[in-house]
């Protein structure tokens, strides 16, 4: 059911791969919210992916674009600014790579090159993409800028690796920026730690599905869907949040602040009496 919760804003979406992606879900959903955005992503993943099907389904014009490469950048914002006819009152940040957990390397054993393209891609494309909006003075006042983001950055959780390190820099770009948009423009930044989602991205780590179950029975509504992620970005970008920035907030069915719960104490009292 729509809300026309942001009906006369235009925005970017990146980040959306297929059907699985949280970015593709935001863009569905905030076309029918009344919302007119560009969709964005890297030419290789556009090649990997089925972008041109949303573009159709959400009459969403799209602008190829290397979030590492301010060129592209400047092409994206400036190109979005002109499709859409006025600046900008939203972006969506879902971009995230890492060689080293495609390659299957250990934390010990990190390629450092690899390492800094993680952080290249996943946290510095944040601050190159709000330094452009600045730069280009396309983000209208109380705009809106998300980011996706994971626990791992806070806590440690084996084989995410470099990925960790990526989504606490970006978490930290989305204060500081934050604090400096706040003040020029009213514009608020946050970014949002979401469940162990079945994205393609999240499938290619180690153990996921293992820990997906576990994340599962630990939160007291279980995970939170990738549906309820779009949700929580339409709000996020809506005039109802207008004083929510610099924030990182938790959307993961309560994973974050639960200690155990009675599903994992029977796992595991199963699991003691099967070995004793």
């Amino acid at each position: 059911m729509s809300n026309n919760l942001l009906a006369g804003k235009v925005g970017i979406i990146s980040g959306a791969l297929n059907e699985d992606s949280i970015a593709w879900k935001v863009a569905l959903k905030a076309h029918a919210e009344g919302a007119r955005f560009v969709l964005t992503n890297a030419p290789l993943a556009m090649r990997m992916g089925e972008i041109n099907k949303l573009s159709e389904q959400c009459n969403a014009p799209i602008i190829p674009a290397d979030a590492t490469s301010m060129e592209d950048l400047e092409k994206l914002f400036s190109g979005a600014q002109e499709q859409l006819g006025g600046k900008l009152d939203f972006v969506l940040h879902s971009i995230g790579m890492s060689a080293n957990i495609r390659k299957g390397k250990h934390y010990g054993e990190l390629n450092y090159e690899w390492f800094q393209k993680t952080l290249d891609v996943s946290a510095l494309s944040f601050h190159k993409m709000l330094a452009v909006a600045e730069k280009q003075d396309a983000l209208n006042e109380w705009g809106s800028v998300v980011g996706l983001s994971y626990i791992a950055a806070q806590r440690a959780f084996l084989d995410y690796t470099d990925m960790s390190q990526a989504k606490a820099v970006l978490e930290s770009i989305a204060r500081s920026y934050g604090q400096r948009l706040g003040k020029l423009k009213k514009v608020r930044v946050n970014t949002i730690s979401q469940s162990p989602t079945k994205t393609t991205a999240g499938t290619g780590i180690s153990g996921f599905d293992a820990f997906y179950e576990y994340a599962n029975k630990l939160s007291p509504l279980g995970n939170a869907p990738a549906e309820a992620c779009a949700d929580y970005c339409i709000s996020l970008f809506s005039d109802l949040t207008r004083y929510v920035t610099m924030q990182n907030l938790m959307h993961d069915g309560g994973f974050s602040t639960t200690g155990i719960s009675e599903e994992i104490v029977e796992a595991i009292t199963a699991s003691m009496s099967q070995n004793s």
